[in-house]
C-alpha cells in the first residue's frame, strides 16, 4: 500500500533520512523504532505531507504522493499529546473529521456514537475532553482517527504520556481495534516493548538510516548489527554475535574469569565477569552460587565459557 523508495531529507547539516526504502502492506502495523533524533518523526511528517522529501519517491496504492496535499491524502495522524479540541465535547471531537469531509451532521453524530461505543466510551459524549483521564483522552483521539476510515493511520508516540500499567492495557486494546478495522498503520516509538507488542514488523532507524526491518521474532533471533542488538536490549554483545544466557557455560573446565560486578537478587545474583571475549553478564541461582562459586565477591574467579553454537549470529537482511 505505502511505498518509500530512496527517500532523503536534510535539515541544515543534519541528515534525517538517508536513502530510506520501506513498505507498509494492507492491514499491516509497521513500527519505526529508534533513539531520539534518528529521523522517525521527520519520516512520519513526510508521509503525512507535512514535510517534503529532498529526493526519493513516496506512493500509496500505486499513486504518486508528490504534490498531494496533506488533507487530500486521507491519512489520519495521532500525536503523543492527543491534540484534542478543548472547546468541544467528546462527541464534537469525534465528529470533527467527518464533518470536515462533508458528512452530514446527523450522520456524523450517529457514526461517532457508534465508534465511541466500540471503544468503551458510551455515555461520555457530552463530557469536555479536559475532564477525562489520560486513557479516556487516548481513546477519544483513537475514535476521532478511526471514524473517518483513513487509508493509513500515522501514530507519533501515542502512549508516551501514559503511566506504564495504563500504557500496556491500552496497547492491547489498540492492537485489537486496528485488527478489527483492518487499517494499515505506521507507529513511531523509541520503546522496544511497545514496538514489539503492537507491530507486525519493526523498522529500526539509526541516524537517518534503516538498520533492519523484520518481524519482532526475526529481530530478536538475528539482529543485524551489534548496535541494534544492544538497542533492543541484549547483553553480552560481541563482535561475532550475541551470547544469550543459555549459551553461557559454568564449571571448572571453563576459562577462569574475574568477577567485576555483583547484583543481589531475591533468588540469586546477577554477575558480570571479564574474560578473553570481554565482559559477560549472567544470572546465577542460589543453588548455582553454592555449586560453582563458594566465595563470590568482586575480584574472585568464576569459571565461565561460551557455547558458540548457541550464539545468535548477526543478519543484515531487511
Amino acid at each position: 500500500m505505502l511505498r518509500l523508495e530512496g527517500v532523503c531529507k536534510r535539515f541544515g547539516h543534519k541528515l534525517v533520512a538517508d536513502q530510506l526504502s520501506l513498505t507498509v502492506e494492507a492491514g499491516e502495523v509497521l513500527a519505526l523504532l529508534g533513539p531520539s533524533g534518528c529521523g522517525k518523526s521527520s519520516l512520519l511528517k513526510m508521509i503525512a505531507g507535512l514535510e517534503q522529501p529532498d529526493s526519493g519517491h513516496l506512493s500509496f496504492a500505486g499513486a504518486d504522493l508528490a504534490g498531494v496535499a496533506a488533507e487530500a491524502r486521507r491519512f489520519a495522524l495521532m500525536f503523543q499529546d492527543f491534540a484534542l479540541f478543548p472547546h468541544l465535547d467528546v462527541l464534537g471531537n469525534v465528529c470533527f473529521g467527518l464533518i470536515e469531509h462533508g458528512v452530514a451532521r446527523a450522520a456524523a453524530r450517529q457514526q461517532a456514537r457508534a465508534c465511541l461505543q466500540q471503544l468503551g466510551l458510551a455515555g461520555m459524549e457530552a463530557r469536555k475532553v479536559w475532564t477525562l483521564s489520560g486513557g479516556e483522552q487516548q481513546r477519544v483521539a483513537l475514535a476521532r482517527a478511526l471514524v473517518t476510515r483513513p487509508r493509513l493511520l500515522l501514530l507519533d508516540e501515542p502512549f508516551s504520556s501514559l503511566d506504564a500499567d495504563l500504557r500496556r492495557q491500552l496497547q492491547q486494546e489498540f492492537r485489537q481495534q486496528l485488527q478489527q478495522a483492518a487499517i494499515p498503520a505506521l507507529l513511531v516509538t523509541h520503546d522496544r516493548e511497545e514496538a514489539f507488542a503492537l507491530a507486525d514488523r519493526v523498522a529500526v532507524l539509526q541516524a537517518g538510516r534503516l538498520v533492519q526491518c523484520a518481524t519482532p521474532a526475526q529481530l530478536l533471533a538475528a539482529p543485524a548489527t551489534p548496535w541494534l542488538a544492544r538497542f533492543i536490549g541484549y547483553e553480552n554483545v560481541l563482535a561475532e554475535g550475541v551470547v544469550p544466557e543459555q549459551a553461557l557455560r559454568l564449571g571448572p573446565e571453563q576459562p577462569a574469569t574475574a568477577v567485576r560486578r555483583i547484583i543481589q537478587l531475591a533468588d540469586g545474583v546477577r554477575v558480570t565477569v571479564a574474560g578473553a571475549d570481554g565482559e559477560l553478564t549472567l544470572t546465577l541461582s542460589a543453588r548455582e552460587v553454592q555449586q560453582y562459586a563458594a566465595r563470590l565477591e568482586v575480584g574472585s574467579l568464576l569459571h565461565v565459557g561460551i557455547d558458540r553454537a548457541a550464539m545468535l549470529s548477526y543478519s543484515a537482511a531487511c
